[in-house]
């Protein structure tokens, strides 16, 4: 088979041909060690601070849509077809600045100035996808942005008042859409990619079949969707990965198909892409799914590469669990569906053979008498890791508990139902005497570790308050006798 060995982009206005592209080299090394475009900050290596925010556009379904990302946590290698615009391509009328800059300087957005490229980028997508957003919007935009001199609220105020300086309609990735389309379709390729030395391999296979014959032929290869997680083996760990496959341009992992008994969702989708469906078909994961990571993470994590990771504090896992979700796994001549508790079967440790990649996730839709919800608690609010995530469904019919599933993350090795919870619930009449049972059983179900994330009493006592909580919110009759709710004191 005759492989491609170089990856082709456009970087602002130019286009790129880059040959041996090694697996590990991020799109921050090279913008600023290679291209000396040093506006883009390396602030925490890690996805975390937003110093390091660029624009990606890429074609999707014909069409081409731009989002920020995080460039020092996403690898040169998955940019294959892709427009990267960093903040040295922002100008404004006859070299003016941009009228995001223009509203950060009027603003008084910026002291030290080491963090306001980062913002700068995230607020001019917000302007190009939404240009009169209201606050919430605004703070949503920059939840992956960090700050620590200016304060957010000449930020927030710069980003309400951009369009005083100018019309996105008038912007170059407007104007230059279509121009940009038609080059990027020009460097679209069918050809599997194989690129870098031997032991920092970067394979990027044509389609769905031929990511089956890749892993075919490599089944110890790093499957690397967004890069938010794998991302940080390199930069902080230092952790071979070779070689890597690189999967986030396949469009056959890309499908949403939302019905009235379920929504699926390939492994391709990311948290952004997938926000829609979800909210249509679970509303109660909303606001949840905005508390994922921040928008450059959300722009490129997948559900399906969550899932695959198998980390115990996973964001999607317990709730999806929950939902009775499915996950399909596939390899070369064969698929096969299992329910998503069964997926994880110890600490880094998942059912999946020589070959096999998760393909998609199948939702149920909620059932009459359903009552769903789902918690994060963390540190921060925003872009943080779960120190206890908990998804709960609990089906009532006649004042009768009939069904319970409460799934929980960051309580065990493994994101895992809680079966004699379930079980205190399951036949009970709905009310704060059944809930307390459950809040009691989960002594029974779960025995935490202590980390610096959170104590193991602290999330026991978390745990079970999540479940005082739900009885709270859902009890229409405002039970009185509720349980007084114990303080859990990090």
């Amino acid at each position: 088979m005759a492989y491609q060995n170089d990856i082709r982009f456009l970087l602002n206005g130019e286009e790129k041909t880059v040959t041996d592209v090694h697996a590990t080299q991020t799109l921050l090394d090279y913008l600023r060690i290679e291209q000396r475009l040093t506006g883009t900050k390396e602030g925490c290596a890690e996805g975390d601070c937003g110093a390091c925010t660029v624009l990606v556009g890429r074609l999707r379904d014909g069409r081409l849509h731009y989002e920020t990302v995080n460039a020092c946590i996403r690898f040169l290698a998955s940019l294959n077809g892709c427009h990267i615009v960093t903040i040295e391509d922002l100008s404004g009328p006859k070299g003016r600045l941009h009228p995001v800059q223009e509203a950060m300087v009027e603003y008084h957005g910026s002291q030290c100035g080491f963090c306001t490229p980062g913002f700068v980028m995230s607020l001019y997508a917000l302007w190009m996808e939404n240009p009169q957003p209201i606050e919430v919007e605004v703070e949503t935009a920059v939840q992956g942005n960090l700050c620590r001199c200016t304060g957010y609220a000449p930020i927030v105020k710069a980003a309400l008042a951009v369009n005083q300086y100018g019309n996105p309609a008038h912007d170059h990735l407007t104007t230059e859409r279509n121009a940009v389309t038609t080059r990027l379709q020009a460097l679209a390729t069918k050809t599997r990619i194989v690129s870098g030395p031997a032991d920092d391999r970067a394979i990027l296979p044509a389609d769905l079949a031929d990511l089956a014959q890749v892993l075919a032929e490599n089944p110890k290869a790093t499957i690397v969707a967004g890069s938010t997680d794998v991302g940080l083996w390199v930069t902080k760990f230092m952790r071979p990965i070779s070689p890597v496959v690189f999967i986030l341009h396949l469009e056959e992992l890309k499908r949403i198909e939302l019905s009235d008994e379920a929504l699926t969702i390939g492994a391709g989708v990311t948290y952004s892409e997938s926000q829609t469906a979800i909210r249509a078909g679970f509303p109660h994961l909303g606001e949840y799914w905005d508390r994922i990571a921040g928008w450059q993470v959300r722009n490129m994590g997948t559900i399906g590469g969550n899932i695959a990771n198998g980390s115990p504090i996973g964001d999607t896992p317990p709730v999806l669990i929950a939902l009775g979700a499915e996950v399909t796994l596939a390899k070369a001549g064969s698929t096969r569906s299992l329910a998503l508790e069964d997926f994880f079967i110890d600490y880094g440790k998942q059912d999946r053979e020589a070959g096999d990649f998760v393909s998609s996730i199948r939702i149920p839709r909620p059932k009459p008498g359903q009552i769903d919800a789902a918690y994060k608690i963390s540190k921060r609010r925003d872009e943080d890791i779960s120190s206890v995530a908990a998804g709960f469904s609990v089906t009532v019919g006649s004042d009768v508990i009939t069904e319970a599933r409460l799934a929980f993350g960051g309580m065990a090795a493994t994101p895992k139902r809680a079966a004699q919870a379930e079980a205190a619930l399951v036949g009970q009449p709905w009310g704060a005497a059944a809930f307390e049972a459950a809040a009691q059983a989960l002594a029974q179900d779960f025995a935490p570790l202590t980390d610096w994330r959170a104590s193991a009493e602290y999330r026991q006592i978390v745990a079970a308050n999540l479940l005082r909580r739900f009885h709270l919110e859902h009890d229409s009759a405002n039970d009185t006798e509720a349980a007084p709710v114990r303080l859990a004191i990090a």
